[in-house]
């Protein structure tokens, strides 16, 4: 496995089977695409190669309209990686690369860089100035440049219905079992635990306020979660809450807390991984410590169900 970040010395590729996108999530629908790119790989005896982009392309070309990640780069280069492939290429994404045509990235991009053998992409890629390009185009011009292309179909990408911009809904409305399903993997975000009122030792549930590592990665809707929260090489189940704790503070900022259970450790400054398992309530106002902690009592039990399922 190779990792390159700098596309103005790359290596002589051979026989590259070459995929582009920016596979925000790495979800099901993309591992479609991926095992592709491996099994023409293995049928030529050459290099798997995925090129992707940094920043998110829509950060530049939509400023106004800003994107939350499903996988941050590290997360998303770890998760190709894992797939099998053999190198993958992170492209910087520029205005002046934004400008290309859609022949001159053929010729100056695919081609100049890559060399390629065999070049895999969905039906409705598309790319160069203004999405001129597409499959149509990169067929018209294989026999020139010597490469075959293999298309993903509508048919294959539509039986896996998944879509990051479908994964990102999930999250935004709590529905993590869904984007779970589709990502193929439990929703993870990582961030440093830091000081917090410990009101929730006085309720019998210590939680670990949590600051998120990476602030461009969706946050799932405001509620309560059953968790897995990775510390070191161990894993611990445990319940988590993204609100604004309106029965104990009237601070407004939302914040992320986690209850680990069966878990005594001093953690402060220490990063940790949750992933999210599934959603169990809305974020409510009770109208003493007592109820909630009643509530609380009965997240534990709920979460301890699941997440033993």
């Amino acid at each position: 496995m190779a990792l390159f970040f700098d596309i103005e010395s790359l290596p002589k590729f051979e026989n590259a089977v070459v995929t582009i996108g920016t596979f925000d999530g790495v979800h099901l629908g993309h591992r479609t695409i991926l095992n592709e790119v491996i099994k023409h790989a293995k049928e030529v005896k050459g290099e798997s190669i995925v090129v992707t982009f940094e920043p998110h392309p829509r950060k530049l070309l939509f400023p106004n309209q800003p994107i939350k990640l499903i996988t941050p780069l590290q997360q998303k280069l770890d998760l190709i990686i894992r797939g099998g492939i053999h190198n993958v290429v992170v492209a910087p994404f520029t205005r002046e690369f934004s400008q290309l045509s859609a022949e001159e990235y053929i010729k100056d991009f695919l081609i100049k860089k890559f060399r390629p053998h065999s070049i895999v992409i969905g039906y409705d890629h598309h790319f160069g100035h203004d999405r001129k390009g597409d499959i149509n185009l990169l067929k018209e011009y294989a026999e020139r440049y010597g490469y075959n292309v293999y298309e993903i179909s509508a048919q294959l990408i539509d039986e896996a219905a998944i879509s990051s911009t479908k994964i990102r809904n999930a999250l935004s409305e709590g529905r993590v079992g869904d984007a779970n399903h589709m990502l193929g993997r439990n929703y993870s975000i990582s961030g440093t635990v830091v000081e917090g009122k410990k009101l929730g030792r006085e309720l019998g549930y210590p939680t670990a306020n949590v600051r998120q590592s990476e602030p461009d990665q969706i946050l799932p809707a405001i509620g309560i979660y059953a968790v897995r929260v990775k510390w070191g090489q161990s894993t611990y189940k445990g319940m988590l809450s993204i609100g604004r704790n309106p029965t104990v503070t009237d601070d407004h900022s939302i914040k992320i807390e986690v209850n680990i259970f069966d878990f005594d450790q001093n953690i402060y400054g220490d990063m940790i991984e949750i992933e999210f398992v599934e959603y169990l309530r809305d974020e409510q106002k009770f109208d003493s410590l007592d109820a909630l902690k009643e509530q609380l009592h009965k997240d534990k039990a709920m979460a301890v169900a699941i997440l033993n399922s």
